[in-house]
């Protein structure tokens, strides 16, 4: 099994932000460019790796640009860091030495979120990474079914893109759940053919499914259940197929239950608090299984965030 991770290379850095646009109702994208150490560290970033932001010194928008269900939360203090995965990464060959530009979707839902909307370009962000470990291509690997719930979709994003450019011959097929419609932090479009579709995938030919608990695009219910059906309809060929999962803990452990049953590889990429992402406060601790079927907790930051779903013990 081939895991893809890098060495111990993370530091302290600066990076610039180039873009910074709302997407739909609740997200943003955002851009950063990083200086000279970023690009040197982050030239063999892994999707699932993340990098922790020190967003403290960040001002609120305007009153008249805060929702009102943030009022009251927008007010709380930051204090830590936080961490952020990338829905892309892009290396600039048209410098010396090339730079590294990364993507990064965010959901607009604290005081932290909220004070990042008012980034704009030229702006300067404090960063570490990049930290963890990310998913991993194990050998022989024929097929990649990749579940994202909700938020949990920009790493995913990035091994598509990855997948494609470093595996092609591996046959990838997305699933991609939320609430509803306008809580999809990807790009709906509709296919005469094909139906609703999603833009980040369906640029790599990467067949989509879709599903929102409120029905407004694609199956009516949970992601998992298009999952199993997929399964159902091909469980003939799934020999050397692996799953790649990030989203809602309940989400995660659903397919881990569904991938036991098939006997099929995965991964999870857990969210956890991660309030240093170097494994000093010991807070974003992940129960996991040992060779005796007992329980220890390694930290979601260091052997994390991407787990082996066999090894994870789900305390719902």
């Amino acid at each position: 099994m081939k895991k893809c991770s890098v060495p111990n290379k993370k530091i302290m850095f600066t990076a610039r932000v180039q873009s910074n646009e709302p997407v739909g109702r609740c997200y943003h994208k955002m851009t950063i460019e990083l200086d000279k150490a970023g690009s040197e560290a982050f030239i063999d970033l892994v999707p699932g790796q993340f990098a922790e932001f020190d967003l403290r010194n960040l001002s609120l928008p305007p009153k008249d640009g805060i929702p009102a269900e943030l009022a009251d939360i927008s007010q709380r203090q930051v204090i830590l860091r936080r961490p952020f995965s990338f829905y892309d990464s892009t290396i600039i060959q048209n410098t010396s030495p090339p730079v590294i530009r990364l993507g990064i979707l965010y959901w607009v839902l604290g005081p932290v979120t909220l004070r990042m909307t008012t980034l704009s370009k030229g702006d300067q962000i404090n960063m570490i990474g990049p930290l963890g470990n990310g998913f991993w291509i194990p050998e022989g690997t024929k097929r990649a079914l990749i579940i994202a719930g909700g938020i949990g979709a920009p790493p995913l994003i990035h091994l598509a893109d990855y997948l494609h450019d470093k595996y092609p011959q591996i046959e990838k097929i997305a699933f991609a759940g939320t609430k509803s419609l306008e809580h999809m932090p990807v790009t709906i479009q509709i296919d005469n053919e094909v139906g609703a579709t999603i833009a980040e995938f369906s640029r790599y030919k990467i067949k989509t499914y879709i599903a929102t608990d409120d029905g407004s695009v694609g199956h009516r219910g949970f992601v998992t259940e298009c999952l199993k059906n997929w399964i159902n309809d091909n469980k003939h060929d799934i020999d050397n197929t692996v799953i790649y999962a990030c989203g809602p803990k309940p989400m995660l452990a659903a397919v881990s239950v569904i991938a036991a049953d098939h006997n099929i590889h995965c991964q999870v990429s857990m969210e956890q608090m991660m309030a240093c992402g170097i494994g000093i406060c010991q807070s974003c601790a992940v129960g996991t299984k040992t060779d005796s079927n007992e329980t220890q907790y390694k930290l979601c930051c260091k052997d994390g965030p991407v787990f082996d779903s066999r090894k994870v013990v789900f305390d719902l």
